[in-house]
């Protein structure tokens, strides 16, 4: 008999706050969050924090009492720590299914096949007993024949603890009962606009939008929305993107962990986040034709606001850390106002196009044999600071330990990505 294909969507359970429990494992079975840029709002909860009640999107400040209260660990994000073990996760689940697609930082969709009559719940429990065993991750396993219904799977296999977070909802005769338990407002694909107009209309789950009128639908959605309606009906209308599409634009911004003040703390912010926009561009093999710097003052702090952003086009495409901060500097220094404190600042590389494209004028700044020179020079550059961590070849502009810098008061370490960081055992 022939054998058909299933979708399992694999999800990283509590990803970031999973992460630190894995450099730190007397944090298992503990309250734990995690903390968005400058410890601003919680961003990842344990299972024991959610248990607790806490909300995602809390403001630190405002229930930094009650979590003292209650003993919950509080960590900074590090992004170095869940980049790494991301990237460690998906090389994983590389070796058990045919095709992945990397949806998401801690989610991925799997092709694999699916004899007929087979029930692949016993295939997903050994994955997730695999992804403990090598990397000390719990994950979710939805498993269906689209991939809208490995969605649902996934939501029900993390919200049904008999399953032991792995659901096959292709082995179901009739999933419609399934189905009904989902609310429409946790359908992939539908927003906050389209589920009040599902639920102005009656339609308050997924079974129920799968059986209304197509017409309707079509009239509201268009073709996307019929999609939908026929991925729930168990037609593959949404095939794996194996290879992510080219970048339209390229951003790095970050709010400062204090007003910046002076045109010399802007200069070091903006060049900091030139050098990151480049090392991307570097990463995705593609060069920049524009660049554009932004900036804006805090709306709140009782001052007038200021925000405004000054665009340039080069003379040629470039990825090279150098040209991007000899255009960024001075539009740096033509947008601070000594008036208006800032609060926020970015860089947006625009135009951009693949390596392999770069088409070279009579006026081009420098000769194809100095461009490939300093092309070497950029590889260079990349190689140690992903060796021995980023920073390690630093360029003078970006400054030493800046007041601005994101703050980070309750950092873990970053043991799997900077050697000072692993840690040491000391054996008697």
């Amino acid at each position: 008999m022939p054998t058909s294909t299933a979708i399992a969507l694999i999800d990283g359970n509590n990803f970031y706050a999973s992460c630190e429990a894995v450099l730190e494992p007397a944090l298992l079975g503990r309250p734990l969050v995690v903390l968005s840029n400058n410890d601003g709002c919680i961003v990842s909860r344990s299972a024991e924090a959610r248990r607790l009640g806490i909300a995602m999107g809390q403001p630190y400040f405002q229930v930094q009492r009650q979590l003292e209260r209650l003993g919950v660990v509080v960590r900074s994000s590090n992004y170095a720590l869940y980049a790494d073990m991301s990237q460690r996760l998906m090389a994983t689940l590389e070796r058990w299914v045919e095709e992945l697609e990397i949806y998401s930082i801690d989610e991925a969709f799997g092709l694999l096949p699916r004899p007929p009559g087979s029930d692949l719940t016993a295939w997903g429990l050994e994955l997730r007993r695999a992804v403990q065993r090598e990397l000390g991750l719990p994950v979710a396993v939805g498993l269906a024949p689209t991939k809208v219904l490995a969605k649902l799977a996934n939501r029900l296999a993390k919200g049904q603890p008999a399953h032991g977070h792995v659901f096959d909802l292709g082995a179901c005769s009739d999933p419609s009962a399934w189905l009904q338990q989902v609310a429409i407002e946790d359908v992939w694909g539908i927003g906050r606009r389209l589920a009040r107009w599902c639920r102005l209309r009656g339609v308050a789950h997924a079974l129920a939008l799968r059986d209304m009128p197509s017409g309707e639908l079509r009239q509201k959605c268009g073709v996307v929305g019929l999609r939908l309606q026929q991925e729930l009906r168990g037609h593959r209308c949404l095939p794996l993107t194996l290879v992510p599409a080219p970048k339209q634009e390229t951003c790095v911004s970050r709010s400062f962990s204090q007003p910046v003040r002076t045109a010399a703390e802007l200069r070091q912010a903006v060049a900091t986040y030139t050098v990151r926009a480049a090392e991307k561009l570097r990463r995705q093999r593609q060069r920049a034709g524009a660049l554009s710097v932004f900036v804006r003052s805090n709306p709140f702090n009782g001052t007038s606001f200021y925000s405004n952003s000054a665009t340039l086009t080069l003379a040629l495409p470039s990825h090279d850390t150098a040209v991007l901060l000899a255009a960024a500097l001075p539009l740096a220094e033509a947008l601070f106002r000594p008036q208006h404190p800032l609060q926020k600042a970015g860089v947006l590389l625009l135009q951009l196009q693949g390596e392999e494209l770069l088409q070279h004028h009579l006026l081009q700044p420098l000769p194809p044999e100095q461009q490939q020179r300093r092309a070497a020079l950029m590889a260079a550059v990349d190689r140690l600071n992903r060796r021995y961590g980023r920073g390690t070849v630093q360029w003078a502009a970006c400054g030493l330990q800046p007041p601005w810098a994101m703050r980070r008061d309750r950092l873990s370490r970053a043991a799997t990505t900077r050697l000072e960081a692993i840690p040491r055992v000391l054996a008697q």
